[in-house]
Formats: C-alpha cells, sequence, structure tokens
C-alpha cells in the first residue's frame, strides 16, 4: 500500500504551515515515531520556506509525499528561476539565516536536487520510517 498528499500551494508563508500539518496528521495516524516525524517535518518546512523566500517569480509551488515500504519521499518543486545547490555558500558563524540545505542534508536519508534553469527546482527528499509498535503504518505498508 502507498500513502500519498500532493498539493498545489501559494508561494506564500502561510501554506507552509499547512502542508506540514498534513503530513504530519497522516505520519501520525500511520503510527511514525515522533523523532522520526520531528526530523519531517524540518526538512519539509526548511524545503518549503527556501520556496517561498527564494522562487522568484513563481507564485505557487507542488508538494507531494508518499509514503511505502517504510520510506517517506517528499518532493518539492517550483517553478522559480531553478539554482544550483553546489553554488550556494555556507552561512557565516553567528548568521540567523542560510542553513536550510545544511539542515535538509542532516536529516535526509538521501537528498536530490533537480535544477531546471528558469524553470524552476524539485527538492526531493527521503527518509526511512520507524512506527511505534502495533502501528497501523506497520501492516499497511506491507501490504
Amino acid at each position: 500500500m502507498e500513502a500519498t498528499i500532493a498539493l498545489r500551494l501559494p508561494r506564500d508563508a502561510a501554506s507552509v504551515p499547512l502542508i506540514r500539518q498534513m503530513l504530519d496528521g497522516t505520519l501520525r495516524s500511520l503510527g511514525v515515531v515522533p523523532h522520526i516525524r520531528d526530523d519531517i517535518e524540518l526538512m519539509l518546512t526548511e524545503a518549503c520556506s527556501n520556496v517561498v523566500k527564494h522562487a522568484v517569480p513563481s507564485d505557487d509551488y507542488t508538494v507531494s509525499a508518499s509514503v511505502q515500504n517504510h520510506l517517506c519521499v517528499i518532493r518539492v518543486v517550483d517553478t522559480g528561476q531553478g539554482f544550483d545547490p553546489d553554488e550556494v555558500t555556507d552561512p557565516t558563524p553567528g548568521a540567523d539565516h542560510g542553513r536550510g540545505l545544511q539542515i535538509m542534508r542532516a536529516l535526509a536519508d538521501d537528498i536530490r536536487f533537480t535544477n531546471r534553469r528558469d524553470d524552476g527546482a524539485i527538492v526531493c527528499l527521503e527518509k526511512r520510517l520507524q512506527f511505534s509498535p502495533g502501528a497501523a503504518g506497520v501492516n499497511l505498508m506491507t501490504m
């Protein structure tokens, strides 16, 4: 079995908590353990916040998240100008911003960036799931 959420969202800061709460509710109902849900929530927040802040001139973006075989795969797709993650400089010590890519890389089990110059970017984040004993997700994900 596979569970999937897909939303097209306005490129507005108010969209970030909406998708975050929807995905967390889904993972909670499947019985994913809290520390894994927290990692996923932070990765998703950073990816979406980067779109909201940097993906000009895009008006919207798409988030899809799927859970299958104990793996959560999140894709955040924008239609901005694109970016090269290798050209993003690390923030200076004490900087208030600029750690989003570092956070995503630290928390994801796998992360891929696809740059579509002048047609946006795709960030794909993967995280292995752990379930609480007796959780619904354990049985559903093996069907």
